[in-house]
């Protein structure tokens, strides 16, 4: 393994089964200097001790998985999500707080699917708007960056009404890119003809809050949640998607998310190693910012 890139993050979803102390291990010890996490890991330790945990690592702290799941109609559901999504911001903010210099406050949100019984995508859509209109008042007190992560199509019954970096945007716009922002995945965008053009004015508008990579294969798994690759094994451009971010003036940490069982049965060590290898080889040549995070 050479060593990693300076700007590579490893999102916690890649070592799936990994506890936070042994993924937070595996990271730093690889080299990589970065970490998302997740909320779930985050809360089986408690957020103080994650926090402490963090600053012990060294590593810098990139995301923080997920809010959102804010589609239902109003009722005693939909404030449990909203106060759930409060203390997503309160974790984010903590943690950022407590990880190395250079870390970022930024909560992923995925809107979430059609309510159970529903046909009305639109105004699924329109109760996110909604819901980021009684967030950001929140984020902003905390420093915190709400990214509106466009999940591809297939997701759109039951993980997320917005599909499109364009939708995505649309979202934000009624509020300061410093608190509503959007994530870009390879994965969840490649396909989308306008993807180009969206992420120049994802650009434009100050809105990338955090770039994120992995692969696309076909066939799908039978769970088409756990058909993410390493870099290099399908059929993404990274080279194209990577260059229009960084076009953009991006110059941040850049994160692998993956979900796959074959992975995830993988030692997190060898995960780290074959992570660092594959973006070295498939994202690190059309990073012009690369040298920005050389120590």
């Amino acid at each position: 393994m050479n060593a990693p890139d300076p700007r590579l993050s490893i999102n916690q979803a890649t070592l799936k089964h990994a506890d936070l102390a042994t993924a937070l291990r595996a990271t730093a010890d690889a080299g990589v200097q970065a970490i998302g996490l997740w909320r779930e890991p985050v809360n089986e330790v408690g957020l103080d001790v994650a926090a402490q945990m963090l600053t012990d690592s060294g590593l810098r702290f990139t995301t923080h998985c997920r809010g959102g799941f804010f589609t239902l109609a109003e009722g005693a559901a939909r404030r449990a999500a909203i106060d759930d999504n409060r203390r997503a911001i309160e974790e984010t903010a903590t943690l950022a707080a407590a990880a190395a210099d250079g870390s970022t406050s930024i909560l992923v949100l995925v809107a979430g699917g059609l309510p159970e019984g529903s046909r009305d995508i639109v105004g699924a859509r329109e109760r996110v708007r909604d819901a980021l209109g009684e967030l950001a008042p929140d984020a902003a007190a905390s420093g915190v960056t709400l990214a509106i992560e466009p999940l591809h199509p297939m997701y759109v019954t039951d993980r997320a009404v917005v599909s499109t970096l364009g939708q995505a945007l649309d979202l934000a716009a009624d509020f300061d890119p410093a608190v509503v922002g959007v994530t870009v995945d390879t994965f969840h965008v490649f396909w989308d003809p306008d993807v180009l053009s969206q992420i120049a004015r994802a650009g434009r508008e100050g809105r990338i809050a955090t770039y994120q990579v992995c692969d696309w294969q076909t066939p799908l798994a039978a769970d088409v949640l756990l058909s993410r690759h390493y870099m290099g094994e399908g059929v993404i451009d990274f080279g194209s998607l990577t260059r229009a971010v960084e076009e953009t003036g991006y110059t941040g940490d850049i994160e692998v998310e993956i979900f796959n069982a074959d992975v995830w049965a993988s030692a997190p060590d060898d995960v780290v190693r074959r992570t660092s290898d594959a973006f070295s080889a498939t994202v690190s040549p059309h990073l012009a910012a690369a040298a920005a995070r050389t120590p």
